[in-house]
Formats: structure tokens, sequence, C-alpha cells
């Protein structure tokens, strides 16, 4: 017996064929990578209904040490909705080895709500992204190259390359470095450095296309520096963009999995929400909805991020339509977090901490607000949390008269998800929807700027240099002024600066860099001490990684 249905005896799974034939897949659309996992042709999603299902958006409060649960509460959510008869299924990212060796040693949900096969799925799945870092590296060699070949006086400014390499690892060393020392047969020495693959704006580009040839566009748009003369250069003028979506001609098709309780799954990109966008392929949402009649996804980290980015990025392209309702994941652990409990002392109760850290909710159900998108809050259950907690938590909720409903999907699955389904189907029902942008591309990028930092973080004022001002005109003038603006910032608060918790008023934000992803469609804007490549904690997950001798995995949660 193979480990492959060792591990999967252990968990009942199904081969991947019954999981496509249930969603009407054709077989002859379907590549097997091993029996429970498969890429689906995208000729499966010309032939499907177009776009008939009701898109499910999964969002949070602002993250802390203690987790939310957020991937955990989507697949419990989709669990659940397929067991009260309804045709459901999740849209999820795949897992960075960064944080899978970092902090979080997985990212596939948890307990009885997971996607499986999980080992496979947190680590090299059907090799999407390392076909992705492939693929940017690829035109970071041929920067080079030109350079090497061109010498100074050629299509690039040597001093003016803002092209950088990626890894899917966390590694700070890389963050900058000095390439090209040691002679002239070694090309031009100059300082550059490495990013995280999720931060890669090729990951962005494939999270974005809508197929083969939008990505092949989107890739020769890349601008990779600039010329002497200040004009930007393009991956086209290097003729880079055939040769990196060869690269990318697999990993496009969406990757199909499942969940433990056989619910379909499709687990498709995995760009950043703290740096990047922060969703899973429109290729694989699109395919989602024509496949099933509920589709839950998610969105990176809190509303402020991951959630502003879906609405003013992605549902502007136009691929997808906006979210029909929304799931705000909370659990009172984080609440009290920030009330300003200390992480070793969550599991006591502390009925004043939760009234206090529900400021912090209170935010992100105003920015769903925002967007009139139908919301609910799902208080994801810890095994710690008293009914007195409970009952102050459903209090708050109710005189901010906005729906709520436990979930146990971690210890129960979707059984556990029951209450949560059951209000989610009441918002689509009954709750009106009137969708709407935070801005209008035709509004200056500064302008932008200032009013995702007002409207959605609360922020008082934004303050940047001149030359980072500077900048951002200098896009304007290029003919970016009407791309959509992506902030890097923390993810642990809703200002630039990690350690203001709770609901932080009357703060600056600070812009510190911008940079243009033009082949992506939009302008990123760092803010505070955010970085492109993070680095290991102290303590990595890596330490507790292992495998058996006869291959089985261990320590991956």
């Amino acid at each position: 017996m193979t480990k492959e249905k060792t591990k999967a005896n252990a968990i009942n799974i199904k081969p991947i064929e019954e999981i496509a034939q249930r969603l009407g897949i054709k077989p002859e659309y379907l590549e097997r990578y091993g029996s429970y996992k498969a890429k689906i042709d995208l000729r499966q999603s010309l032939e499907s209904k177009k776009n008939k299902g009701k898109l499910i958006m999964v969002t949070a409060m602002t993250p802390t040490p203690a987790g939310e649960g957020k991937t955990t509460t989507a697949v419990g959510l989709t669990d659940a909705l397929n067991r009260i008869g309804k045709k459901a299924m999740v849209a999820l990212r795949e897992p960075s080895l960064g944080p899978v060796f970092g902090l979080k040693g997985g990212a596939t949900g948890g307990g009885r709500a997971r996607v499986i096969p999980s080992d496979d799925i947190n680590l090299h799945f059907t090799g999407d992204i390392h076909a992705i870092t492939s693929a940017h590296n690829l035109l970071a060699a041929m920067v080079d190259n030109r350079l090497h070949f061109d010498n100074v006086c050629g299509l690039l400014d040597c001093k003016n390359i803002s092209w950088r390499r990626v890894m899917d690892m966390d590694d700070r060393v890389l963050r900058d470095i000095v390439i090209g020392i040691g002679g002239p047969l070694l090309g031009i020495a100059r300082e550059t450095g490495f990013e995280i693959t999720a931060a890669s704006e090729v990951m962005a580009i494939f999270c974005l296309a809508r197929d083969l040839k939008d990505l092949k566009a989107r890739l020769g748009s890349i601008c990779v520096g600039y010329s002497p003369g200040g004009a930007p250069v393009f991956a086209s003028q290097l003729k880079a963009e055939g040769a990196m979506a060869a690269l990318l001609k697999d990993a496009i098709r969406p990757n199909l999995v499942q969940t433990l309780e056989g619910s379909p799954a499709i687990v498709h990109g995995g760009p950043f929400a703290n740096i990047a966008h922060g969703t899973n392929s429109v290729i694989a949402t699109r395919l989602a909805l024509n496949l099933a009649d509920y589709v839950v996804t998610e969105s990176g980290f809190a509303s402020e991020l991951g959630a502003e980015k879906f609405f003013d990025i992605v549902v502007r392209m136009g691929q997808i339509p906006a979210p029909s309702a929304c799931v705000i994941v909370a659990t009172l652990r984080s609440l009290k977090y920030h009330g300003g409990v200390k992480l070793d002392a969550l599991n006591a109760e502390d009925r004043g901490a939760i009234e206090k850290g529900f400021d912090n909710l209170r935010k992100h159900i105003d920015n769903i607000r925002l967007y009139g998108v139908p919301l609910v809050v799902g208080l994801n259950r810890f095994p710690a949390d008293t009914a007195n907690e409970i009952k102050t938590f459903e209090d708050l909720c109710r005189k901010e008269n906005v729906r709520f409903a436990l979930s146990d999907v971690f210890g129960r699955g979707g059984e556990g998800g029951a209450d949560l389904a059951g209000e989610v189907l009441l918002a689509l029902d009954k709750d009106p929807s009137n969708f709407q942008f935070l801005y209008p591309l035709e509004m200056p990028l500064v302008e932008k700027i200032e009013t995702i930092a007002h409207k959605v973080y609360g922020a008082k004022n934004v303050a940047m240099e001149g030359k980072i001002r500077r900048k951002i005109l200098k896009f304007e003038k290029d003919g970016f002024g009407n791309l959509p603006v992506c902030i890097a910032k923390t993810q642990y608060s809703l200002s630039g600066d990690e350690e203001a918790h709770g609901r932080p008023r009357d703060f600056t934000l600070i812009v510190t860099d911008a940079s243009l992803s033009s082949g992506a469609g939009f302008v990123v804007i760092y803010c505070g001490d955010i970085m492109t490549m993070p680095g290991l904690p102290k303590v990595p997950a890596a330490e507790r990684i292992d495998v058996t001798d006869d291959g089985i995995i261990t320590g991956i949660s």
C-alpha cells in the first residue's frame, strides 16, 4: 500500500474523479496529480454556465497571535451548506512555503474543517508557486542579461531597475543584496534583492488574468525599470512574456481537491494580502461560480486589507461579480486581545475586555457596510469560551444591528457551521445589497490613498516624503493614474503600526514607498515597516516539521 493510500484511508478521502463527477466536470478535462488532486482544463469553464453561483466572501477582524480561523470558517461554512442540501464549493489560496515553515506551520484550515490532502497542499502541491517563481526569475535574468550586453548605454538604466528576484521562503538576509561583483563576466554590479513569491507581481498577474492570452499580455506589460531617459521599460521590450507564459501554461489551470467532508474545493494562486491583493485566482473563482450554486472564498487578513482589495481591485477588473454576502470571522480571544488582555491570559473570562475589543470588530463591520454588501459576524468558538462571554458578544452584535452566529466547525465540521450557514442564507435572501466601489478610478492616486486611509483604516492624516509623492506623480505622468492602489501595510493593526491594537484613532498613516505593478493593474503603496521578504520567527514552524522513515510528513498543522 502506498503512503498516499495509507494517509487517505485514515481520513476516508474520496478519489478526485468522484469529486469532479459531482460537479459535472468532464473526465477529459481532468488531469490527475495522484489519486486525490487534479488540475481542471480551462475548457470546462467555457462549457459551463456563466457565473450562475452566489459568491460569499470570508474576511475577519484584525489578526492576533491567538488566531481567528478564517480558512477554517470558510471550509466549515462550505461543508455546512452542503449538509443542508445546497450545492456549494470553496475557493482558496495556495499556501506559501514561507508561512508554512515560518509562523503558521500550515494553512489548509484546522480540526474538522480542512482541505485535503493537507500535506500536499501545504508543500509543493501541483508546482504552481514554483512555476511562478521560475517565471519571475526568468524575467530578472533577462533584465541582467540585457544590462550585461548593452552595458550602460542601452535600453535600461542600470541604476533604475525595479524588478527584483523572488523565492518562496522567509529569508531576511536576502532582502537587500549586491550582484554582479567579481569582474565584467559576472554582469554589472548593482544593488537589488529578493521578495517572497507571494509578493511577486507575477503572482498577482497569475491571479487576476482571465485566460492564457490575458496572462501573456499582462506579463508583457510588467515595468522592469526605466530607460536612461526616464521612460518605463516593459517585459515585452525584452521579449520575455512568451517564455514566462510557457512556464505558467499548466499552472494557470485551477487545482481541484476536497474538504474532510468531501465538499469540492479549488485551491489556486496565493498572493499575500498585506503586500499584494490577497485572493485566489479569478480563473478559479469564475470556474467555481459556473459549477456550484454557492461559492465560499476568503480574502487575506482583515477587512481593511484583503476585503478592500477584493472589492476595489479584483471585482473592479470585471471578471467576477461582487460578493452576495460577507462573513466577518471573530473570536472571543481576539476581542480580549484587542481589549488589552495579554496573550497568556486570554483563556480567563473577561467580559470587559470583550466590550472594549469589540471596537475593533465594529470598525470591520463598518468597512463592509461601506461597500453595501450584506454581512454576518461568525464567532469561531474556542473551548475556553464561557457562556457569559458569548452572551456579551451576542448583546454587542444586537446593539450593532448586525447578523451573527456561533460557529464550531473546528470541532464539529459542517454540523458546527449550521447556524452560520443559516444566517448567511437569510442575509442573501432578506438583506439589501447595494455594492459600490470606495473611489472612482479617475481620482488621483494620492487621493485614492487618502480615501482608503480615512474611510477604511480610520486615519486622520496621510504623510509621505516629497520624493515618494514625486514618484507617485510620475506614475500618473506615465499614464498609470487611473489604476487602483494596493496598500501594503501590517496586518496586525488597522493602522500602519503593528503595536496599535484595538481601533486606533487620530493617527497618521506613513507612506514609505511606492511601486508600479502595471501588468497586474495597480500601484503598490508601502506603509510603515512592511517587508516584502519576511523573516523566520525565533522558533520557526520548520523546527517541528519532520518526515518518518516511511515517508509520512509530521508536524504540519
